[in-house]
This record gives C-alpha cells, sequence and structure tokens, in this order.
C-alpha cells in the first residue's frame, strides 16, 4: 500500500487477481460506493467521509463483487464461440479485435448481435445458432470491427468488408428478416 498522491485518490496493490487499486474519495459522493476495472487497474469510489476503516471494508466488498460478476460472467461465455471470435480476428482484423467476452442470447429481438466496446463484450443473437456457419462467422467479424470502430463510417465498413462472404452474409441476413418477418430495421439487419 502507498500513501496518496492527491487528497483524493490513493494507489495501492491489491492482494490478489485485483492488481492496482485506485480509490478515489469524492466530497461529491454522500452515500454511494461503486467500483469498475479500467484495463489493469480496478477504480473503487468512495465518499470522503468514510474512515479509513470503512473505506477497507468498502474496498474488499467490492472487488469480492466486481470478481463475482466476472465470473458469472465467464460462465455464460460459450468457449467455442469465444475460440471462433479469436480465430477470425486473426484471420481477418489482424488479431487487433481482442474480445473479453462472446456468448449468445435470447433477449435480441431487433438485432443479430451487439457489442459493447467499453467492456469489450460481444453477445449473438440464439436464432443465428440455425444459420449457416459463414453467416454466424459475418455476424462475428462485424461485432469484432465494433471493437475497433465504434461507429458504421467507412473506416469500419473497410474492417467488415475484409471478410470475403460479407456482402452475401448481409444479403442473407435481411433475407431472413424479411421472410420471417422479424421486427430489424433494415439498417440494423447487418447486425449493429
Amino acid at each position: 500500500m502507498s500513501g496518496p498522491l492527491r487528497d483524493d485518490v490513493e494507489l495501492r496493490l491489491g492482494d490478489d487477481a485485483s492488481g492496482i487499486v485506485e480509490v478515489r474519495r469524492s466530497t461529491r459522493r454522500r452515500r454511494t460506493v461503486s467500483a469498475y476495472r479500467d484495463g489493469d487497474r480496478t477504480i473503487v469510489l468512495v465518499p470522503a467521509r468514510l474512515s479509513r476503516a470503512e473505506e477497507e471494508r468498502w474496498v474488499e466488498t467490492m472487488l469480492t463483487r466486481l470478481r463475482t460478476q466476472e465470473s458469472r460472467r465467464r460462465r455464460h461465455r460459450d468457449d467455442d464461440l469465444m475460440a471462433r471470435a479469436e480465430r477470425l480476428s486473426r484471420a481477418h482484423l489482424d488479431g487487433r479485435a481482442r474480445p473479453a467476452d462472446v456468448r449468445w442470447v435470447t433477449n435480441q429481438q431487433s438485432r443479430w448481435g451487439s457489442c459493447t466496446p467499453a467492456d469489450a463484450t460481444i453477445r449473438l443473437s440464439h436464432r443465428l445458432r440455425e444459420m449457416p456457419d459463414w453467416v454466424v462467422d459475418y455476424v462475428v467479424v462485424h461485432e469484432l470491427a465494433h471493437l475497433l470502430v465504434s461507429d458504421h463510417s467507412a473506416e469500419f465498413w473497410a474492417l467488415v468488408g475484409r471478410y470475403p462472404t460479407a456482402e452475401r452474409a448481409r444479403g442473407y441476413l435481411l433475407g431472413v428478416a424479411d421472410a420471417g418477418r422479424l421486427q430489424i430495421d433494415p439498417a440494423e439487419a447487418d447486425c449493429s
């Protein structure tokens, strides 16, 4: 544990896989304590009024909560899907897209896939499971590209276009959405 860098920030080494823990005290924060991962760092936000003992208890509590959440997330991940995404990233995106989590979900009604670049998670609609591999691979590449470029700019489409059957897969998905009268906006039919 090291001393404060400023009045409101303290860095310390975690006692486990949490690495560096940055505790930020805030006079604006009244009651809530929160924590999140930022690269190799864990940021814990606490009210400035907490005693050191209360702070220590909260830091431990929040590290435990984060580990539990991450463990749950890992259990939901489909290891085969993760390996597939890593293989597709190497083959079409020079290995630059590195997802933290890739999984099937049942709650996507208007998208084939989605990506949250902030935590590098990718979710694929369970409806894709019955589609040809080259279509699923296209959706995975599309979402991987969002890890590199978050919008649908020309740069993004150039990355997606590295997948050899991208246009064919987009047409397939549009046809499935139309034939099944799925409530997928044509702009979203190419994943989003």
